[in-house]
């Protein structure tokens, strides 16, 4: 599924999205991450910055016990004639592929320069990729008055 121009507009500026995932009891997690958009999928890398158990993390449990996810980008200003965000429903899996794998890292480090210096490899930064089920675009601007 593809954004229409108004919430592609929001995706492409936004700088952080939230990722929540849940365990396979249903219990939350909320995570900020950096994330590029693609063709109806949106990518995130789980990079070096400092993690305990990088390939252990909770999102990645929850993704593997439960591949449902939501992201949120929103641009928040003081005027908040301004406010407007994107909720997208997914479903999240690890890149398998290397190929994809090298396209999304290309992707990430266009719009993030702290990974065009991060060293990232396949065998220990694994790529999410997150396929839009549905989506909801808000935006203050929109409402009746």
């Amino acid at each position: 599924m593809s954004l229409d121009s108004a919430a592609l507009e929001l995706v492409l500026r936004g700088r952080v999205a939230h990722l929540a995932t849940a365990d396979g009891h249903g219990i939350p997690h909320v995570v900020p991450i950096c994330y590029a958009y693609k063709s109806g999928c949106f990518y995130f890398v789980i990079d070096r910055k400092p993690k305990k158990k990088p390939r252990d993390l909770k999102r990645l449990r929850n993704i593997r016990d439960n591949p449902h996810v939501a992201l949120v980008i929103d641009r928040y200003e003081e005027d908040w004639n301004l406010l407007a965000f994107v909720l997208v429903h997914g479903s999240a899996e690890m890149v398998t592929d290397l190929t994809e794998w090298a396209a999304a890292i290309d992707l990430l480090r266009e719009r993030y320069a702290g990974y065009q210096v991060m060293p990232l490899t396949f065998e220990e930064n694994p790529v999410v990729r997150v396929r839009i089920h549905r989506y909801h675009f808000w935006a203050a601007s929109n409402q009746e008055s």
